[in-house]
């Protein structure tokens, strides 16, 4: 009987391992009304242009009301997303290609005022979840800093730490581990 409980339990626990893994592989896009899956964006249905993932009365917000202004918007807006910044390990200073890659996202939302930004402070899976959380929220803090300091209206900018919780990379080596040392941008109108 300890054995099948056992199976059972292991059985279980790979099942969530599985779906937890399958449900972190997938990046969503924010729009007004809620979120656009990744694999949505790139096979649009015919006839359904590339600015037609955000409403009407958001590109009247943003003052975007050309397809080629939205479209460039968009493109723009990828590459602030996708664009990560990277720490040395237990550290939250920003080296010199994180702050091009900032000074890039402040010519951005200079760019687009109407545009806000979250910033995700993440760590690799070393040190407690306690010490990942703080050290996620310093490098956060670190990118919200410059974006300020740069002349970006505070009010536009929200932090969050997720520490270890949110890995890109899954291996445990230093090449994964360098990848999760990260701050990311999220976009909202």
């Amino acid at each position: 009987m300890h054995k099948i409980v056992n199976r059972m339990l292991i059985g279980a626990a790979m099942g969530l391992l599985i779906l937890s893994f399958s449900a972190c592989t997938k990046k969503a896009v924010p729009v007004q009304g809620g979120v656009v899956p990744s694999e949505q964006m790139q096979t649009e249905a015919p006839g359904m242009t590339s600015t037609s993932r955000i409403d009407e009365a958001t590109w009247q917000a943003l003052g975007l009301r050309t397809e080629p202004e939205r479209r460039r918007f968009l493109q723009a807006m990828e590459r602030f997303e996708n664009e990560d910044i990277y720490f040395e390990f237990d550290s939250y200073v920003l080296l010199e290609e994180a702050r091009m890659i900032l000074d890039r996202k402040v010519e951005f939302l200079r760019r687009y005022p109407k545009v806000q930004v979250t910033i995700e402070g993440h760590c690799d899976e070393r040190g407690t979840s306690e010490y990942n959380l703080a050290l996620g929220e310093r490098r956060a803090n670190s990118a919200w800093q410059y974006l300020v300091d740069s002349g970006i209206d505070p009010a536009r900018l929200s932090m969050i730490s997720y520490g270890e919780e949110r890995p890109v990379a899954t291996g445990h080596d230093e090449a994964s581990w360098a990848k999760n040392r990260r701050a990311h941008f999220v976009i909202h109108f």
